[in-house]
């Protein structure tokens, strides 16, 4: 299958390629293969007329990180968080940092950082909040620069990457997932995040090859 995208409405969206998601950082949250996404999410930004990445900025103080007696993946009361999490992506650790091979910060056209107040921790990267109410500024970006289209690839595919997926969608952005630019948790609950993103109207492809530019 071959898309084609105009350039000029399309931007490339990288979400949440950070050390902390990848074995780089073995005490955070490891994705299985997460820093081999690198090389695809470059290519597919070549076919864009602008380049975002989000990330993780958690201070070390955040109210949802386990513990001995709290362990990962257990409930945790909050409005904006639900279950606890390994400390990761904390501001100024190795785990905050963008993947080896990425660009640096300073050559992306908008970085939106979420997870900043220590009782929040969203996975999507437009708004702050569950209610989707406070905005990371993604969204405003991407139409202040007439962006119609998104191709957007990143860790991890059944939950940073999804509710990114869902939000930019719910916002009235066509979004083109770059699955060779995503990797998963879980196998299954990357099978269901795929099905409720297609749901939803995304778009997938294998690769970056498979997307062409119309001018």
């Amino acid at each position: 299958m071959t898309l084609y995208v105009k350039k000029e409405k399309t931007a490339s969206f990288d979400v949440d390629p950070q050390n902390c998601f990848t074995d780089v950082c073995p005490d955070e949250l490891p994705v299985p293969g997460g820093t081999d996404i690198v090389d695809e999410l470059n290519t597919q930004a070549k076919k864009a007329k602008i380049r975002i990445v989000s990330k993780e900025a958690h201070p070390p103080n955040a109210k949802w990180i386990a513990d001995d007696d709290n362990p990962q993946f257990s409930a945790i009361d909050g409005e904006n968080m639900d279950i606890r999490w390994n400390a990761h992506g904390i501001v100024g650790t190795k785990g905050f940092k963008l993947i080896k091979g990425l660009p640096a910060e300073s050559e992306y056209n908008f970085i939106a950082y979420k997870g900043i107040e220590p009782d929040m921790h969203p996975y999507g990267a437009c708004y702050h909040d569950f209610a989707e109410k406070m905005s990371t500024g993604a969204i405003e970006v991407l139409k202040e620069n007439n962006i119609e289209t998104l191709i957007l690839g990143g860790l991890a595919t059944d939950y940073c990457v999804k509710m990114t997926v869902l939000q930019l969608l719910k916002a009235g952005f066509k979004v083109i997932v770059n699955l060779a630019a995503c990797r998963g948790i879980d196998e299954k609950t990357v099978k269901t995040a795929i099905k409720e993103m297609e749901k939803k109207g995304a778009t997938f492809v294998k690769n970056s090859q498979e997307i062409k530019n119309i001018y």
